[in-house]
């Protein structure tokens, strides 16, 4: 079996969240559903925290400390 990748995690979670809202699946169904969703998302945050902390290390300075900066969207100028 492949390896999950955060982003086929994600698509799997969206659908699972598609078929929860719909209201259409048995208790049994949904009940599984529901938990593989959590699964899914406990995957998903675990993926985002060490993505964070491979960032951290890299914007680290010579002297190990960090400075964070506010990300700013670029706006177009007419």
């Amino acid at each position: 079996m492949a390896k999950q990748t955060f982003e086929s995690a994600m698509k799997q979670l969206e659908q699972i969240a598609q078929e929860l809202e719909a209201g259409e699946l048995s208790l049994e169904l949904a009940m599984k559903k529901f938990e593989e969703g959590i699964q899914l998302s406990r995957f998903c945050t675990k993926k985002l925290d060490e993505t964070e902390r491979r960032i951290t290390i890299l914007l680290q300075d010579s002297d190990g400390s960090v400075q964070e900066v506010p990300f700013e969207e670029k706006q177009d100028e007419d």
